[in-house]
């Protein structure tokens, strides 16, 4: 193994080198998405608002919300939303672009072993973020911890196109065009180099959907966006059954 491989397999399996590669990334890091993505990113993030349905007097956790993009679309509502994030750089960031926006707090969190009470969050997202976590079961079982109950999940993540042929492609894209890309239009080529590793390593939509499950959520589904190059998750948290009468 070379040193950039070499590189690259720390990252993965190290956070807090995760977290610097963001933090490295964090000032171009929308504009870049929006290049790589072709400006998908923008249809996935008004699916992920649709989604979560942020409702005035609500509280909801914006998880991994880099640099608040999404978390901006939330408070738009009149949400309390609070946007948590890993990397200290992309918080810095976000704080810097929207300190002006009413209704959003950003808090540097790391995703398990989130700094908040039980239930207190009618909803939790998190949207590109779960593939980064060094434990993303872990990261799982603490977003139901932090939700209230019947409250509710959505994760907005990378996956696996289901068509042979379109996966193909898809894949074709990935290794061989987007690296050119990311050379010409990002700070950090290694950083995008590494996502891509991350996007092809991580599993389809049915162990996704498993792992949810698994770690207590209820009403577990999810739906394919631009033709499972991302699938949008969606459960809800369990009501708390009535405690039996002493009579």
């Amino acid at each position: 193994m070379n040193d950039h491989e070499h590189n690259r397999a720390d990252l993965h399996k190290d956070p807090a080198r995760v977290s610097g590669m963001f933090d490295q990334v964090a000032k171009n890091y929308d504009r870049t998405n929006t290049v790589l993505s072709m400006g998908n990113d923008r249809m996935w993030r008004v699916a992920t608002t649709r989604a979560v349905a942020p409702r005035r007097g609500q509280r909801i956790l914006d998880l991994a919300a880099g640099t608040g993009a999404s978390s901006v679309a939330l408070a738009g509502s009149g949400a309390e939303v609070v946007a948590a994030d890993f990397s200290p750089g992309m918080i810095a960031e976000g704080r810097r672009r929207h300190s002006g926006t009413a209704n959003l707090t950003f808090v540097e969190a790391d995703a398990t072993a989130l700094p908040f009470a039980d239930g207190e969050f009618d909803t939790v997202t998190m949207s590109f973020g779960l593939r980064n976590v060094n434990d993303p079961k872990k990261a799982l079982l603490e977003l139901l911890r932090v939700t209230k109950p019947g409250g509710h999940l959505v994760v907005c993540e990378f996956s696996h196109p289901p068509s042979p042929s379109f996966n193909g492609l898809y894949r074709f894209y990935n290794d061989r065009i987007l690296p050119v890309v990311a050379k010409t239009v990002s700070s950090n080529a290694d950083a995008y180099d590494y996502l891509n590793e991350s996007i092809r390593d991580w599993p389809d939509q049915r162990t996704l959907s498993r792992w949810i499950r698994q770690a207590g959520w209820t009403d577990v589904a999810h739906r394919n966006l631009s033709m499972g190059i991302v699938a949008l998750h969606r459960a809800t948290k369990p009501r708390l059954t009535a405690t039996p009468s002493a009579n």
